[in-house]
């Protein structure tokens, strides 16, 4: 599906009044504008580095380019839970990071690409059209990191790929921006306007982004390569080819455990929970999640998963309802 569905079913209990009191401007001043003018800081970093340092031969030649991956990327994963507004419009946040792919459409596109050496490489606005598999971050990962497409025979169409979707990365990366301070962040910040007709209405949509951002580092980050006991999927693990699976759950949860204390004032029970779950990523030391393979190295990825859904059961039974907001847990929460 083109949208992450999001299992909680958000909704308004009797008078938002404690939304009334929520300071939407705070959060959008601290947290979102600055974590999308990093990303649009780093993208462009990004792409500038790749029309300098873009080379015909093997990645780890240029370590400028992938300094400047690895800090964008972080970037993105920093914002990824904000999937509402600017980076809504023209599916700037599919251009930009479109996984998972069940199907395996991003080795194909780009193969497609390689194999005509087609020329929309060369115009963005061409290239701003093609499939978003083709597009953001995963499909550099790719380029830079599978062996498929470092072929030498395709070096130089290679380099102008590369470019060419850098440069689409900054550019949504800016236009995202630019629409955070050139109007959506006043909207939100002040409601009574038809995107926000209250402040209820803009609290529900900060605490749905950030019940999804957990959603999907439980479920999707770490469910995807867990695969079931039978049949692991340690292959489907986020990112595994720049060995940035584990990267990717503990970036999301510092920027979600962010959000959570603008949003919970300080709540010392899902703090807790934060901190807990983070010192269980670290102690993984497992970068692609590869151990989900082996027996006990999959309970430890369970037992990370599992303190990410207490941060969520936290959400739904203590701050929602401090917000007026009720959320309901499907099955897979133990309910």
């Amino acid at each position: 599906m083109r949208r992450l569905l999001c299992s909680f079913l958000i909704f308004a209990a009797s008078p938002l009044a404690a939304a009334d009191d929520f300071d939407i401007t705070a959060i959008v001043e601290t947290h979102v504008v600055p974590r999308y003018e990093m990303l649009a800081g780093q993208t462009q970093a990004l792409a500038r580095e790749a029309s300098v340092g873009c080379s015909a031969a093997a990645p780890d030649t240029a370590p400028g380019l992938l300094s400047a991956y690895h800090a964008a990327f972080d970037a993105w994963v920093g914002v990824g839970h904000l999937r509402f507004g600017p980076s809504e419009q023209d599916d700037r946040a599919f251009a930009l990071a479109f996984w998972p792919d069940p199907r395996g459409s991003t080795p194909k596109a780009l193969a497609g690409l390689v194999k005509s050496r087609d020329a929309a490489v060369n115009a963005p606005d061409e290239f701003a059209e093609i499939s978003v598999a083709a597009r953001g971050f995963y499909a550099l990962e790719f380029l830079l990191f599978d062996a498929q497409f470092a072929q030498p025979r395709d070096a130089a169409y290679r380099c102008a790929l590369i470019q060419a979707v850098t440069k689409d990365i900054s550019s949504n990366a800016a236009a995202i921006l630019a629409g955070w301070q050139n109007g959506y962040g006043a909207l939100m910040s002040n409601p009574g306007n038809d995107t926000y007709r209250t402040p209820a209405e803009a609290a529900k949509q900060l605490f749905t982004a950030l019940s999804t951002g957990l959603e999907f580092t439980s479920l999707t980050r770490l469910g995807r390569p867990m695969g079931t006991y039978d049949r692991p999927r340690p292959n489907r693990a986020e990112a595994r080819r720049s060995e940035r699976s584990l990267r990717h759950v503990l970036l999301s949860l510092a920027a979600t455990r962010e959000l959570t204390e603008l949003i919970s004032a300080g709540n010392e029970a899902v703090d807790k929970a934060f901190a807990d779950a983070i010192q269980r990523a670290e102690a993984l030391d497992d970068p692609t999640l590869a151990g989900v393979a082996d027996p006990q190295g999959r309970f430890r990825v369970e037992v990370l998963q599992q303190s990410i859904d207490v941060i969520r059961r936290i959400l739904s039974q203590e701050i929602g309802p401090e917000l007026g907001i009720a959320a309901g847990f499907n099955s897979l929460d133990g309910d």
